[in-house]
């Protein structure tokens, strides 16, 4: 009896607070106790949405890095791949340039026939031979070439061939020290012997006493001696020498060719060298008169 009765007075009880919390409630009694609990969770609310906001930042930002790193890798590869092709591209034109210069002297000079060729090694001094500078083409006896055809750029005179194969030669540089060219100062019409010197330049020889050579002159090939054409230009002189006693003056010559940068030449495959001593040997009954 006391049990039941304890449980009834408890659910009055219960009962009764929740009418008084209702009626507090609707006389707006109980407003400032429902605001204590909110502000006491507002730090903490605040907290997880600055959290979640950093978060849902970091995320993005990771997301944007790696977009970002893709992107500058295609950019990466797009300037390698232009960058090669605009290589490409200048030594197209760069060829074009140079061929078309050479088309141009071709055309300026119709007198001779010529083999264009390029220039793919080159030998630097070898003690047997003597040929201390020398290149080798890609052009041979199949294209038409011979020893002793002359080699010219539009730049002026290259050298001479001196060893054919069936789809090679090589080619003695003007500058050789064992290269020698008949040559006319184009001024003064003074002849003389252009040979290379070991230093990579060019020395005019055997230039007579009282004849007058200044630098600047241009120097031109003779044709004297017949084994090269002659007005083929060799270079510009740019130092006299002369002494009294010596019978004859020599020039410090500049080659108009850049031997450094030879990448294609002409070969003149129609000019014969003439060796007149053979000639000469050669008349019927010189042999007799002797």
């Amino acid at each position: 009896m006391s049990q039941t009765r304890t449980r009834w007075l408890a659910i009055g009880v219960v009962g009764a607070l929740l009418l008084l919390g209702l009626a507090l409630s609707q006389l707006g009694y109980l407003q400032p106790v429902r605001g204590v609990p909110r502000a006491l969770m507002s730090p903490f609310q605040a907290g997880l949405t600055n959290l979640s906001a950093d978060v849902s930042n970091l995320v993005r930002s990771a997301r944007d890095l790696r977009d970002l790193r893709q992107r500058n890798a295609q950019l990466q590869a797009e300037v390698n791949r232009l960058s090669v092709e605009n290589a490409r591209l200048i030594e197209v034109e760069r060829e074009n340039e140079r061929l078309r210069q050479l088309l141009n002297f071709t055309r300026s000079n119709p007198w001779y026939d010529y083999k264009a060729a390029a220039v793919v090694g080159h030998k630097i001094g070898e003690d047997t031979s003597n040929l201390l500078f020398s290149i080798f083409i890609d052009v041979g006896a199949r294209d038409g070439v011979a020893v002793d055809m002359p080699v010219i750029t539009d730049r002026g005179l290259v050298g001479r061939v001196v060893a054919v194969g069936p789809n090679v030669a090589e080619v003695l540089l003007l500058i050789d020290p064992a290269s020698a060219v008949n040559a006319r100062v184009q001024n003064s019409r003074v002849t003389g012997i252009v040979r290379g010197n070991i230093d990579g330049g060019l020395v005019m020889e055997r230039i007579p006493q009282g004849e007058t050579v200044s630098p600047g002159d241009i120097v031109l090939t003779s044709g004297l001696g017949g084994n090269f054409p002659d007005k083929l230009v060799i270079g510009q002189i740019t130092e006299v020498y002369h002494r009294d006693p010596d019978m004859f003056q020599s020039a410090r010559v500049r080659p108009t060719v850049d031997f450094g940068k030879l990448e294609v030449v002409l070969v003149i495959t129609t000019f014969t060298p003439t060796d007149f001593e053979q000639e000469l040997r050669s008349i019927p009954g010189k042999e007799e008169t002797n």
